[in-house]
Formats: C-alpha cells, sequence, structure tokens
C-alpha cells in the first residue's frame, strides 16, 4: 500500500488473490496478482506498507510465507510498516476465570494446538519491532470475521437463506462464547494503524459482543467456533479513533449483514408471472422455470391444498387428542378452512386472498423467488397483491382472522409472459389429450371451451391484467408456441441462486453420463459413415478416372486402325467425287444422284 493522496481513494492498494474469481476487480483495487516470492519481494519493495492476513488459514504454507515475508522487509533500508492480521485463536486456550485477557497483556496468551505457528508468527513479528530498524511491526489478532460475502459463517447465511431445514443445527451445547468482528471494522482498525502509527504494538480486533455459538451459527469449522474465549479489546478501543460499523456484534446487527451477504453474492429473488389461456401450456413453462432457476412453484390451486393441508391436520390431531386440547386455537382453524371453501365456491374468491399472500410472503418465496402459474387473472386480482391500495371489503378479511397486514412490503414482479396461441390451435392440443389427462387438467370440452370463453372475455376488458403490469412498468413479454424457453432464460439471464449442491450433481452424473455414453456412440457411428462414404467416393473416382482411361485408348486404337482406308480415300475416291460434284453443279441435272453414277464421264472411278 502506498499512502500517495488521491481524489478518489487514500490508498494504492495491491495485492495477491487466495483463489482465481471470475469476478469483477474491487474498484479500490489497482492490481492484483498471485506471484511467485522473486514478484512478491519487488512488490514489498516497491510498498510503504505489507499487510499480511492469516487470519482465516491454519495452513503451514501461508504462515511460512508470512516469515519469510516480515523477515525480507526487514532487510529493506526504506522505512516500511508491517502489519500482521493473524487470528483470536491464538488465545483459544487462555483462561478467563479471574478477568477478561486483554492485548494488554497478550503475552499471557495460550494457543489453539493447531494454531501454535500463528503464535510463533507472532513473536517473530513482536521481535522485528523491538528492534532498531526502519521497520514497523504490529500484530492484529482478529476475531472470527462477518460480513459482505462471509467465510467461516457461510454456512449459516446458505442454510438460513436456502431454508432446507426448519433450523440452523449448532454443533455441540452452543454455550462458547465467540469473539467475531466484521470486515470492515477490521479494515478500520488496520487503517487506523497505518495513519496513527500507536506505540502499542499488539492489537485485539473484536467488537463488544460476547455472543455465544448458540446465538450465531452450525460450525463449519470446527476448530474455530469450538473456541470459548471473552476478549477485551483494550488497545483498539483506547488507541485508535475507530469509527465501529457492528460494534455490538454480529447477533444485533444481523439484518444489515444479512443484507450485505445477499448483495455480496448476488442472491437476488427472481419474481415471474406466466399467463395465458387454458391448454397453451402454461404449467410446463411455469415447471420448467422452476427447475432451471431454482425458484417455487405457485398456482391458485396448489396455495388452497397446502393452506387446507395445514388447517386439517392439526385439526384432526386436536379431535383425536394427540395433541393439548387449545380450543380456541380448534374453532379459528375451523373457521379459516369453513372461509376458504365458501370462498371456492363463490365466483369472486375474494377470501382466497390472504391465502396467496401468506404464500407469496414466505421466506422461500421471498428469498429465492416464484412462478406465478396462470395468476392473477384480472387487473383487480393484479392490484390486489401487487398494488399499495386495499382494494378489499375490510370486514371480510377481519372475520377472517387473517393477519393481512403483516404483508408490510408489497412485493413487486419482475418479468411476466404471456403466452399466445389462437383458439383453434387450443382445440386441436385439448382433442388430442388422453381423457384422463384431460379430466386431470381440466380441460374436458365442455370445461376447456367455457375457460376459454371467460378467458377472452378477460382479454376484451377495459383493463386487463397485462395492462396493470404496463402501468407498473413491468412490460410482459409475448410468446408464440415455438423456443418460448430461449426467449424466457433470454429475458431473466442467469440464475441469481446458489448453484447445484453435490448431491445434486452427484444425482445427475449417471444421467449425464449416460447422455455422454450416447453422444459418443452417435458420434462414432457418424465417423464410421463418413468414413465409409468417403471410401466409396474415392473408389468411384478411381473407377471413373479408370474408365476415362480406357476410352481414351480404345479411341486411339480406332483412330491407328481407320488410318489406311483413311489415306486411300483421299488418294483415289475424294478427287473423283469432287470433281463429279463439281460437274453436276454446273449442269444441274434433273436427279443428280443417277448423274453421278451413271452419267459421269468416268463411272468407273466412281
Amino acid at each position: 500500500e502506498s499512502p500517495q493522496r488521491k481524489k478518489s481513494f487514500e490508498f494504492d492498494v495491491v495485492g495477491n488473490v487466495s483463489s482465481s474469481s471470475s469476478r469483477q476487480k474491487p474498484a479500490f483495487l489497482l492490481e492484483q496478482y498471485s506471484p511467485t516470492r522473486e514478484e512478491l519481494f519487488q512488490v514489498l519493495l516497491e510498498s510503504d506498507v505489507v499487510v499480511y492476513n492469516v487470519s482465516e488459514s491454519s495452513l503451514p504454507r501461508q504462515v511460512e510465507e508470512a516469515s519469510w515475508a516480515v523477515t525480507a522487509s526487514e532487510s529493506f533500508k526504506a522505512e516500511k510498516m508491517f502489519i500482521l492480521v493473524s487470528s483470536v485463536m491464538g488465545w483459544a486456550t487462555t483462561s478467563d476465570e479471574d478477568h477478561l485477557p486483554s492485548d494488554e497483556e497478550f503475552w499471557k496468551r495460550r494457543p489453539h494446538p493447531r494454531f501454535k505457528s500463528h503464535n510463533t508468527l507472532e513473536k517473530l513479528v513482536i521481535k522485528l519491532s523491538k528492534m532498531k530498524s526502519k521497520l514497523k511491526c504490529y500484530v492484529v489478532a482478529a476475531g472470527l470475521q462477518y460480513g459482505f460475502e462471509e467465510n467461516i459463517f457461510h454456512y449459516f447465511f446458505k442454510v438460513s437463506w436456502m431454508l432446507e431445514t426448519p433450523e440452523v443445527p449448532v454443533f455441540g451445547q452452543g454455550t462458547n462464547h465467540i469473539p467475531t468482528i466484521h470486515v470492515f471494522d477490521l479494515g478500520g482498525v488496520i487503517q487506523n494503524i497505518i495513519e496513527l502509527k500507536p506505540k502499542a504494538k499488539y492489537f485485539l480486533a473484536v467488537d463488544e459482543s460476547k455472543n455465544t455459538l448458540e446465538d450465531i451459527v452450525k460450525p463449519q469449522e470446527v476448530d474455530c467456533l469450538s473456541i470459548d474465549l471473552r476478549l477485551d479489546a483494550a488497545n483498539v478501543n483506547s488507541l485508535l479513533n475507530l469509527s465501529w460499523r457492528c460494534q455490538s456484534g454480529l447477533v444485533l446487527n444481523m439484518e444489515s449483514v444479512v443484507q450485505e451477504f445477499k448483495d455480496s453474492r448476488q442472491l437476488q429473488p427472481i419474481r415471474i408471472c406466466v399467463l395465458g389461456p387454458p391448454a397453451v401450456g402454461k404449467t410446463t413453462v411455469a415447471e420448467m422455470i422452476c427447475k432451471h432457476y431454482k425458484i417455487h412453484y405457485i398456482s391458485t390451486g396448489k396455495a388452497i391444498e397446502e393452506k387446507i393441508s395445514q388447517l386439517v391436520v392439526p385439526l384432526k390431531e386436536m379431535m383425536s387428542g394427540s395433541q393439548p386440547g387449545d380450543f380456541s386455537a380448534e374453532a379459528t382453524a375451523q373457521k379459516e378452512l369453513e372461509m376458504i371453501k365458501q370462498s371456492m365456491e363463490s365466483s369472486q374468491g375474494l377470501l382466497l386472498f390472504p391465502v396467496k399472500g401468506e404464500k407469496l410472503n414466505s421466506k422461500q418465496c421471498r428469498n429465492q423467488g416464484f412462478v406465478l402459474d396462470g395468476f392473477p387473472e384480472s387487473y383487480s386480482q393484479a392490484a390486489m397483491h401487487f398494488s399499495s391500495e386495499i382494494l378489499l371489503d375490510l370486514d371480510l378479511l377481519v372475520a377472517y382472522r387473517w393477519r393481512l397486514f403483516s404483508f408490510t412490503e408489497v412485493l413487486t414482479l419482475y418479468y411476466v409472459f404471456s403466452l399466445e396461441a389462437s383458439d383453434d390451435f387450443l382445440t386441436e392440443r385439448v382433442r388430442a389429450l388422453p381423457q384422463s389427462t384431460a379430466e386431470e387438467a381440466h380441460l374436458v370440452q365442455d370445461e376447456f371451451l367455457s375457460r376459454l370463453s371467460e378467458y377472452r372475455k378477460l382479454e376484451e376488458a377495459e383493463e386487463t391484467v397485462l395492462d396493470f403490469f404496463d402501468h407498473c412498468e413491468i412490460h410482459p413479454e409475448h410468446l408464440g408456441t415455438f423456443c418460448r424457453a430461449l426467449r424466457i432464460t433470454e429475458v431473466v439471464g442467469l440464475p441469481k441462486n446458489y448453484s447445484r449442491s453435490y448431491e445434486e450433481h452427484k444425482e445427475e452424473d449417471p444421467l449425464k453420463k449416460e447422455a455422454e455414453r450416447r453422444q459418443t456412440l452417435a458420434a462414432e457411428r457418424r465417423r464410421r459413415k463418413e468414413a465409409v462414404l468417403a471410401e466409396m467416393a474415392a473408389q468411384h473416382e478411381a473407377w471413373h478416372k479408370s474408365m476415362q482411361e480406357v476410352q481414351r485408348q480404345e479411341k486411339e486404337r480406332l483412330e491407328a486402325q481407320a488410318l489406311p482406308l483413311r489415306n486411300y480415300l483421299m488418294e483415289f475416291v475424294v478427287p473423283s467425287i469432287t470433281e463429279a460434284m463439281s460437274q453436276c453443279c454446273v449442269l444441274k441435272p434433273d436427279d443428280p444422284i443417277d448423274f453421278l453414277v451413271f452419267k459421269h464421264d468416268k463411272p468407273s472411278a466412281l
């Protein structure tokens, strides 16, 4: 780092990368590279401040390289600063029974067995800082870091975001205290050391939280998350002018940290609506989108089935006595169930609005996103769910006992696809369906025609559902019957979700191998066929050339055989015929043939 003042940034930062990444280089980074030691030595020579981070690695290689870097920096003639970012695992077995361990007494620290090399490296840096040289050395023992993309806590955030389990499991009892710090605050500590050059050489970089493991996370890094420490960052609090972002720790700042996590990993929900007439293929397209983008499928029927199941199962358990009786809860569940049935029977179905709203506002749909299959059907239904205005009869909602106003945020759809097809095309498609499939999809002839007629009426209304989305600046994409999947993926873009898990890859491996095997066999068959055709073409070409040569030789032979006869004709026959024909032209006899044969002066010549 070079402390030359710039207009946009205070430092020019260069650094090596620990792993390859396709993401864009940060704006503050002047240069990034993965150097050899010779190249790194030249960079160290040109830098004014060297920050070496070994806080998130227990690999001996990194510790050895850091030892080499600080030793090499000590031999330079120019003034330099070396800041080692180590780990609080160097304090893992330190006793805190009498008082909280503090960085003012850093010599009392006791490391975790796997982090003894870190402790040795810290001692080397402290030793070099006491020598009379132009190298200023500091050690920053960082707490377990959180913020932005996360690292050691990534498992916790991923499981919580994916909602694959009811709750995040905790390793052990979870009562041990975890010292933590936000990466932004850790950067602030380092920047303060660079600017202030304090006399203290050792700093504990931890926030003021005393959270336990159960408060935070299920561990993936067992060694680090099994630590049980409460530390006092005395030097950081007293010597540095630090503007904290998360001074109170991870738990109390969870909302902002989660938002950082989503933004850094680009985990954004995808909300899609697929509309169209009956039998146009909405369900097939919606399920394809869900599978490709790993988001949730929502239809009116499925949402109602799930809600009825949630009400009926607990109701049966309470009535059977398998659960303690709560008559108020039982009455509420029974009333809600009756309301759903009444709303299903009515033409309006307004009371189903909270059922769908509850599904849309579920954590799964908020995190990953969803695809709406054939809903909303009208302008008013779209406004109910995606407009901030309340269009329902509030008395009905109060009677229904739904927590409508718990949905504090009005969801916004990102993409709307309208599938289009002619009535004749749809009718022929329905006629071609097997009877069982048509009945299951509610596409028997009379029901289909009724649904199609109702859809066309809604299309001809003064304000249609597509008009609502147009007004909201969500312009629908109209799709025909071909190349739908390709167009949808072009419009939506790449998935904004986690990639497939190892298990999913493992499940797909046999299918992928079978597909690759078939492709290989097909390619081999094509290769053999092309080879046979090429051989046949070569044989035909050789035969054709051979025939041309035979014909040429036969022609030359015939010409050679005809040469004596040609000479005889030219010497004895052609002159007589030429003379006779000349006389015939002069005399112009009535019968030229007879004249040439019998009346010529030299008939013997002819």
